[in-house]
């Protein structure tokens, strides 16, 4: 789809990934509904955009919205009908980085919610106004470990895989029909979302990462493509294709990296 012809609905749009892509999508020439849980970061968001490019509110404005709730998704589903959405970006998500042993279920259950059921449901809640339009576009950024399982990423790459497999069996499901679903996967991103762990983590195994307006970019040309999946960075796009046909070749180069991982934490028991 054109960039000129989207009205984008944004999730986590006030993230790093999330307001670059923000910067991205409107420098491209689309509409933009910023959503996330803090309503003063997203008046102040929506602003300095309009203020940056000169735009009104019918090309920028935001609505404040907790999709872990249980009204959520179906609230935010409506505002974005009325607003005229026909391209809907999942982007909000949470990390979760460390042994997995040593994970509370509560953390647990908070980010399942956050990375995989919250798409799923605001996705469904949307499905009977996206399929009435033309076209429209369903976008999950996943991630590279929604395809590569790494060592203390078990629970993140869970909701990634999950959210992967959620993008491809949708899009078969839809096949014919106007909505197209697609798979985003970035790899690391230099972002406040990986905390001082992960980031030594990924300092002392040398992965690569990417600025969010390299992200931003490729997502941007993504949607432009309509391409069914598409990960970004090398060597994590030839590591994926490795690890969809023979996962277990991996297996000793990427076990390796657990030397990194934080020590674990004692048992209190």
């Amino acid at each position: 789809m054109k960039l000129a012809e989207c009205r984008v609905l944004l999730t986590g749009a006030a993230g790093g990934i999330g307001q670059a892509a923000a910067t991205a999508l409107l420098q491209a020439g689309a509409a933009v509904l910023l959503t996330g849980r803090s309503p003063a970061r997203l008046a102040t968001q929506a602003r300095a955009l309009e203020r940056r490019f000169g735009l009104t509110p019918e090309r920028v404005d935001w609505r404040a919205a907790d999709l872990a709730t249980a009204d959520g998704p179906g609230t935010l589903a409506r505002q974005a009908r009325d607003w005229g959405c026909n391209v809907v970006i999942h982007n909000a998500g949470l990390p979760a980085f460390g042994r997995f042993d040593d994970l509370a279920p509560a953390d647990l259950r908070r980010l399942l919610d956050t990375n995989l059921l919250a798409p799923m449901l605001l996705t469904q809640a949307l499905l009977p106004h996206l399929s009435r339009l033309p076209h429209a576009q369903v976008v999950c950024v996943g991630s590279a470990l929604g395809r590569i399982g790494l060592p203390g990423y078990a629970a993140y790459s869970a909701s990634k895989f999950g959210l992967r497999g959620f993008a491809e069996a949708l899009r078969r499901e839809l096949a014919g029909g106007p909505v197209r679903v697609q798979y985003f996967g970035p790899r690391s991103t230099r972002t406040g979302f990986n905390d001082a762990r992960a980031q030594a983590f990924t300092d002392a195994t040398g992965s690569a990462m990417d600025t969010p307006e390299t992200v931003a970019a490729a997502l941007v040309r993504f949607i432009e493509d309509e391409a069914a999946e598409r990960f970004v960075g090398y060597p994590e796009k030839l590591a994926v294709r490795l690890n969809g046909l023979t996962p277990t070749w991996l297996d000793r180069s990427l076990s390796a990296q657990g030397r990194h991982l934080p020590p674990a934490t004692p048992s209190l028991t």
